[in-house]
């Protein structure tokens, strides 16, 4: 199933799931809500009667999670490495997966445009990631068990402004402005990607492709990212874990390529679908 958040012609915001090209409602406040439900309580707040076809609607990011996206970084050798080599850094790669986190008010929807401060950085960049969905409250998972507290998956974008990143020495302030988040078009539950670690895994800007690999590429696989994020620490339902992006980002390329107003991304993801938003630099 494709789970969505869509805004009715009237204003309204609510959850609902894809049936063909309609939407079928879901009734509680918002998708956060509903995944809070136990899993088997979920199918009986799916509206009985109404339908609202898609042509009406429009989505807004499928997830607003309550507190900070989990972020992996370097979690694909060959971004490792260009990293280390437009930094002029030796590459040491971590024996355990390196997180962060974005703030959550950086969450943007599929298809809009985002509103980016000039007078902030000149150096935003793009990563194409894959994001996992918490299903569950859990702690202290095991990796033969990881799969199992996983609601689903999506497309996500970590915009990052990587003057603010180097200028802070840490990652979070420059991943966490406004409008650095977009995430979606819709949340897949995981019935429907049964092997996430077999995904092809894209990104253009203005149509020409500068990133593609495959989530079989990751050096954490999604089993131990769960297992290490969980160990000693409660994930909830609603998280949402970026697992991570390819090589091909902007600043590691010779010249660097940042973005620029009017620039238009996509984010493919193999058994997910195009995550496309509008870049506005002001």
């Amino acid at each position: 199933m494709r789970f969505v958040t869509f805004r009715r012609a009237d204003g309204r915001t609510q959850p609902g799931v894809i049936e063909g090209d309609a939407i079928r409602p879901i009734t509680t406040p918002a998708m956060l809500d509903y995944l809070r439900l136990a899993p088997h309580e979920r199918i009986a707040w799916h509206a009985a009667g109404e339908l609202v076809p898609l042509t009406g609607v429009t989505l807004e990011a499928p997830l607003r999670p309550s507190r900070n996206v989990f972020c992996v970084g370097r979690n694909y050798l060959e971004h490792a490495k260009e990293g280390a080599r437009a930094l002029g850094r030796e590459l040491k790669l971590p024996d355990v997966p390196t997180f962060f986190t974005k703030a959550p008010s950086a969450i943007a929807a599929p298809d809009a445009v985002l509103h980016l401060q000039a007078d902030v950085s000149p150096e935003y960049d793009f990563e194409a990631e894959l994001a996992v969905i918490i299903g569950v409250r859990c702690k202290n998972v095991r990796e033969e068990d990881a799969m199992h507290v996983i609601f689903g998956y999506s497309a996500f974008n970590d915009i990052t402004a990587r003057d603010v990143q180097r200028a802070h020495g840490q990652w979070f302030k420059g991943k966490s402005l406004d409008d650095t988040a977009p995430l979606g078009p819709w949340i897949v539950s995981a019935d429907e990607i049964p092997d996430p670690q077999s995904l092809a895994i894209a990104f253009r800007l203005n149509g020409v492709e500068k990133q593609r690999s495959t989530t079989a590429n990751m050096i954490f696989r999604i089993p131990r990212l769960i297992a290490e994020l969980s160990r000693g620490m409660t994930l909830e339902p609603g998280d949402v874990i970026a697992t991570g992006t390819p090589e091909g980002v902007g600043f590691a390329r010779t010249p660097p390529e940042f973005l620029r107003s009017g620039d238009v991304m996509e984010v493919e993801i193999e058994g997910i679908g195009i995550l496309r938003n509008t870049v506005s630099i002001a």
